[in-house]
């Protein structure tokens, strides 16, 4: 499935950054596999799975899309697609499969749909769960409804276009799985691998000692002058079950740094998942063992009408961060430190120069990966909530009016300490053209913390032409100006000053 939808995408951030992940689902809507794509989409899609099940009851052919934050999505640009799995001789689905695909634009105040908002009404176009094809036949007048919010609709129809040509091809798989092995062996092996997983993750909850372990990190601000804004988490261990509760968090925003119960339980399972040794399937069994306590009107579990952009890519990652910290307390020989916790999103449009043509990009920028008490962090490096690539530079420069001047590693950026934090990124680009950019970034006020007396890393730093910018800024450049970010390093293990528990400052 993932294969297909990257090849037949029309847009750079899909066929080249990879940011989409896949999944399929048995009959009742719960996890039986996921795709090796973006853990911030995989952890959150059940909840859009079953809010398309519920709102639309597909049918055979029918696709079911949705993107609303509040229905389960997790910021307006990630599409999710929904189809039912229909096997001869059986009545209701066998499985269901899904994707979800990040579109570089669907509307909003800023072009690329990454904006400084307050609201959820200036991101973009929001969908509620709704058939996109019936029977098989797409419905045009609400693709058309759709493409006529965005800046870009070619490119849309294209990717989601792939996004459907995916999931055939993942319905047809399962049919002939069926027809291989019998639909009855089938549904007791999907129990099987969800049961297995559990025990899995029950086994790997028993080796960590009882006890509650708390950890407190936060966010730089939230664009609109509010910060710093404090993510809070307690894990209690008890047998082979964990409880987790993020209360004392901050209070939802009025930026667009609010994540909602999805991001939450994506992050969850993250973390969690990277507890069990070795490969284990990712499915809805890894969860049973785990309960999640998120306030409603948190950072972590916003309530309409909250502006939700950064949350998916910036707040998930804090939340990963302070979920390793309370768990470095529990097994301190095997978390490692902070790392850049930040996806560093740019993003910027504008008008072709010649053609007229509009034009919206976005990206996320790798940084310096955490070190851990047997390894040196990874220098430029995508880590923990995302999974992407970075545009290779002939392919950006080829789509969009932009020249890379600048893309190496930010030496001496990792935190020291017995093992050295990874190295961030230096990336500029020059704009050939006028456009309007916004970055939303975190990391910018203290760098990734370290564990076990290992240094900080070093914070990033945005700047235009060399003058320095907010971590979350909109702003308008010219032919010839220069946009320089430059990434942070992830925190060192070992070795310094600092201890185990809430990094210096918090």
């Amino acid at each position: 499935m993932g294969i297909l939808l990257r090849r037949t995408a029309f847009s750079a951030n899909i066929k080249e950054r990879r940011d989409y992940s896949c999944a399929v689902y048995d009959g009742d809507g719960e996890t039986v596999a996921m795709g090796d794509h973006m853990p911030v989409h995989l952890g959150a899609m059940p909840l859009s799975v079953r809010e398309a099940i519920a709102a639309c009851r597909p049918g055979p052919g029918d696709i079911v899309i949705l993107n609303d934050p509040f229905r389960g999505g997790t910021h307006l640009p990630d599409i999710t697609a929904v189809a039912a799995v229909f096997v001869p001789g059986e009545s209701r689905p066998a499985f269901y499969v899904a994707n979800r695909a990040h579109h570089a634009d669907v509307g909003g105040m800023s072009p690329g749909s990454m904006p400084l908002a307050r609201e959820i009404y200036q991101e973009g176009i929001r969908i509620p769960p709704i058939k996109l094809v019936r029977g098989g036949a797409m419905d045009e007048p609400l693709l058309e409804l759709l493409l006529a919010n965005v800046r870009t609709p070619e490119e849309r129809r294209g990717d989601l276009t792939a996004q459907l040509r995916s999931l055939e091809r993942g319905a047809e798989r399962c049919r002939e799985l069926v027809a291989r092995q019998g639909l009855a062996a089938v549904r007791e092996q999907m129990a099987a691998l969800q049961d297995y997983a559990e025990r899995r993750m029950r086994r790997a909850l028993a080796e960590l000692p009882d006890g509650r372990y708390a950890f407190a990190d936060q966010l730089d601000e939230d664009g609109t002058g509010s910060g710093p804004l404090a993510v809070r988490v307690a894990v209690t261990i008890t047998g082979d079950r964990a409880h987790v509760d993020f209360s004392g968090t901050a209070r939802q925003t009025a930026g667009s740094v609010n994540a909602n119960y999805a991001i939450a339980v994506a992050a969850t399972l993250y973390v969690f998942r990277c507890l069990v040794e070795g490969e284990v399937p990712y499915n809805a069994g890894l969860l049973r063992p785990i309960t999640i306590e998120a306030p409603a009107g948190t950072l972590v579990n916003a309530l309409a009408p909250a502006a939700m952009a950064a949350g998916n890519v910036e707040t998930s990652q804090r939340i990963t961060d302070v979920l390793l910290g309370a768990l470095a307390q529990a097994a301190p020989e095997r978390i490692p430190a902070a790392s850049a916790g930040t996806m560093n999103n740019l993003s910027f449009g504008g008008t072709l120069p010649g053609s007229g043509q509009p034009f919206a990009y976005y990206e996320t920028i790798a940084g310096g990966m955490g070190a851990g008490p047997r390894h040196a962090g990874w220098p430029a490096t995508h880590t923990h909530m995302t999974n992407s690539w970075n545009t290779p530079v002939e392919a950006f420069e080829h789509q969009y009016p932009v020249r890379v001047t600048a893309y190496r590693r930010r030496e001496g950026s990792g935190g020291g300490g017995r093992q050295r934090g990874g190295d961030g990124i230096v990336r500029e680009l020059e704009f050939l053209t006028a456009a309007e950019v916004t970055i939303l970034s975190d990391r910018r006020a203290r760098g990734p913390y370290g564990l076990a007396g290992g240094d900080p890393g070093q914070p990033g730093r945005n700047l235009l032409n060399g003058r320095p910018l907010p971590a979350k800024c909109r702003f308008a450049v010219e032919a010839g100006d220069r946009v320089r970010i430059e990434t942070p390093g992830g925190g060192g293990w070992g070795g310094g000053s600092a201890m185990i528990g809430e990094p210096p400052g918090s």
